[in-house]
C-alpha cells in the first residue's frame, strides 16, 4: 500500500510491502496498487525484525498521533513498540515521517470534528501517507478516506494487526518479548504507561456510540498484561495507567468469570510498580471489598466514576446502572477504605428531554457529593445511538448555561479538595519539564491522588518522584517546593527528558 504506481523511485525511507493483505470487501477501490519488491525478513539475535529491500536496510519513519482518551493512547504507544521492535523509528513530527498513523476518536461530535482536523493538520505539516484507525473512522471510513493524504483506513476490528499489516508479516512476528518501553518523541510524550487490559463494551448506554465503534467487551490475559508492563518498568516507568473501554468488565468473559480486582491483585503481587493508577470505572462494577485493594498503597488514590446524571429519571433514559442513591454510597463506601481518596466523574448536560427540575437534581446532587473534580459535557447526538431519536431536544443555549453551572459547582469543589493539602508534603512524579531563565526548570506533574503540582528545580526531573512540600494555589493545582535533601543528591541532574517542550497531563 505504500508503493507508488508504475516505475515511479521509491520514497526514501519507505518499506514495501510484498504479502501485505488489504480489506477488498470494503476498501479495495481506495487501495493503491501493491509494488512488488524482493523483502526478506532477518531475526537479528532473536529480538527484533529487520527488513532488506532490494540488498540493504530499508528504515520507515513512523509518527503516531492520536485524539480521545487513554485507551487510545496506549494503543499508539503499543504500535510504537512493535515498529521498533521491528527495526524501525518513531518520529516526533509528521512532516519527518514517511507514515502517519493516527488513532481518532467519535464520542462526542466534537471529538470527531478534532479527529478530522488532527488529519488535516498532519498533511498540512507534509505526512506524505496517513492511515486513520479508531472510533470515528471506523464509523466513517468513506469520510476518512476523503481526507488529504490518508491511503488507508483500519477499523478497530483489525487494529490489533495494524502492524503487521503494514510491515507485511504474520502476527505471531510479534510473539517476541516486548522491547523496554520508550515514550513517544513529540506531544505524545508520557512518562505513564498507559496499559490496553480491555476493549469493547456489552453496554447499551443511550447516547453512547463507543459500543458501536468497538464491539463487545473483550479482556486480555493477565499473563499478556504482566509482559506489556514488564517492559514498561524496564524501561523506567513509574506509573502504569490500567486503561479499557469498559475497564471494570474485565474478565467477566473468561470461563470461569474473574473481577477486575483479580488482575490488579495479581499485578501487584507479581511485579514492582511504584504506582498502579486504575482509568475510568463504571460505579455498577464495583464494591466495598473491591477498596481492599488500597491496603497497598501503590495503588493511587483516585478514582474516576462516571455518573453522567444525578436524576434517576435521566439515569433510566440513559439505560445507566446506577441510581444517585447507589452512587452515594459507593463514594461513601470509598472515602471510607481509602483515606483522602480524590473521587472524580463525568456528566452530560442536555440529554434528551433533560427538565429544569432534573437538572437541579443533578446539580444538587453534584453539590452534596463534594468531588474533586469531573468533567461536563453537552450532549451531542451520535447517529445510530437510541438518545439520537429521542424527542426533547434541549436548547443550546440552555444546555451551555446548565454546563457552565455544572462546571462552576466541579470548580469549586475540586479548590476545596486541594486547599486540605497546603503544607503538606508529598510524592509528585514530575511529567514535564519547561526551559526557564535563571530559575532553571518549571517541572509539573501528579501526586497519585491526581493533584496537579508545579515545582522549580535547578535542572529536568522528568519521570522522577520527588517529596515536594505543597505551599500555594494555582489555578487548577497547587505549588510547591521539591524538599532540599533531594537536590542535593549527586548524580540527579541526569534525567533525560524525550522532548523539551512542555507536556499535558492527559485528562482524566
Amino acid at each position: 500500500m505504500f508503493a507508488e504506481e508504475g516505475t515511479k523511485t521509491l520514497h526514501k525511507h519507505r518499506l514495501n510491502l510484498q504479502t501485505a493483505k488489504t480489506d477488498h470487501r470494503t476498501f479495495a477501490r481506495h487501495q493503491p496498487r501493491i509494488l512488488t519488491a524482493q523483502l526478506k525478513r532477518v531475526r537479528i539475535a532473536g529480538v527484533f525484525t529487520r527488513f532488506i529491500l532490494f540488498g540493504r536496510s530499508s528504515i520507515l519513519k513512523v509518527y503516531l498521533d492520536m485524539v480521545g482518551c487513554r485507551l487510545n493512547q496506549a494503543e499508539i504507544e503499543r504500535l510504537g513498540r512493535e515498529f521498533r521492535a521491528t527495526g524501525h523509528q518513531i518520529v516526533a513530527g509528521a512532516g519527518e515521517a514517511d507514515l502517519t498513523i493516527i488513532n481518532t476518536c467519535a464520542v462526542t461530535a466534537e471529538a470527531a470534528a478534532d479527529s478530522r482536523s488532527k488529519i488535516r493538520q498532519a498533511a498540512r505539516l507534509g505526512a506524505k501517507r496517513i492511515i486513520a484507525t479508531g472510533c470515528w473512522a471506523t464509523l466513517e471510513p468513506e469520510a476518512a478516506l476523503r481526507l488529504p493524504a490518508v491511503e488507508r483506513v483500519v477499523p478497530n476490528a483489525d487494529k490489533e494487526h495494524l502492524t503487521s499489516t503494514v510491515l507485511g508479516l504474520p502476527p505471531e512476528a510479534f510473539d517476541l518479548e516486548p522491547l523496554a518501553r520508550q515514550p513517544l518523541p513529540g506531544l505524545r510524550a508520557r512518562t505513564r504507561a498507559f496499559i490496553k487490559v480491555q476493549d469493547g463494551c456489552n453496554n447499551a448506554c443511550t447516547f453512547c456510540i463507543t459500543t458501536i465503534a468497538r464491539g463487545a467487551s473483550r479482556s486480555r490475559p493477565v499473563a499478556d498484561i504482566i509482559q506489556d508492563i514488564r517492559a514498561a518498568l524496564e524501561g523506567g516507568t513509574q506509573e502504569v495507567v490500567l486503561t479499557g473501554v469498559h475497564l471494570g468488565a474485565w474478565g467477566e468473559d473468561f470461563s470461569p468469570p474473574q473481577h477486575l480486582a483479580d488482575l490488579v491483585a495479581a499485578l501487584l503481587t507479581a511485579l514492582p510498580i511504584p504506582r498502579l493508577r486504575l482509568s475510568s470505572l463504571e460505579p455498577w462494577n464495583l464494591n466495598e471489598r473491591f477498596f481492599e485493594l488500597w491496603q497497598d498503597t501503590r495503588l493511587c488514590r483516585h478514582l474516576h466514576l462516571p455518573l453522567q446524571s444525578g436524576s434517576p429519571s435521566v439515569l433510566r433514559r440513559m439505560a445507566r446502572k446506577t441510581t444517585p442513591e447507589q452512587f452515594l454510597a459507593l463514594v461513601e463506601a470509598a472515602r471510607r477504605m481509602i483515606p483522602e481518596v480524590a473521587i472524580t466523574t463525568d456528566i452530560i448536560v442536555g440529554f434528551p428531554g433533560e427538565s429544569e427540575r432534573e437538572f437541579a437534581e443533578t446539580l444538587q446532587f453534584i453539590r452534596a457529593l463534594e468531588l474533586a473534580g469531573g468533567h461536563v459535557f453537552t450532549y451531542s447526538a451520535r447517529p445510530g445511538t437510541a438518545a439520537a431519536r429521542m424527542r426533547g431536544r434541549v436548547h443550546g443555549e440552555i444546555a451551555r448555561q446548565r454546563s457552565a453551572m455544572l462546571r462552576q459547582t466541579l470548580a469549586e469543589s475540586s479548590a476545596r479538595y486541594r486547599r486540605r493539602f497546603l503544607g503538606r508534603t508529598m510524592e509528585v512524579l514530575w511529567e514535564s519539564a519547561s526551559r526557564l531563565d535563571e530559575r532553571g526548570w518549571l517541572l509539573e506533574g501528579l501526586t497519585d491522588n491526581y493533584l496537579r503540582i508545579t515545582a522549580y528545580a535547578p535542572w529536568p526531573r522528568w519521570n522522577r518522584i520527588d517529596p515536594v512540600f505543597l505551599e500555594r494555589e494555582t489555578e487548577d493545582g497547587l505549588h510547591g517546593q521539591i524538599v532540599p535533601e533531594v537536590l542535593r543528591v549527586p548524580g540527579e541532574q541526569d534525567s533525560e527528558i524525550p522532548s523539551l517542550q512542555k507536556q499535558a497531563v492527559p485528562p482524566s
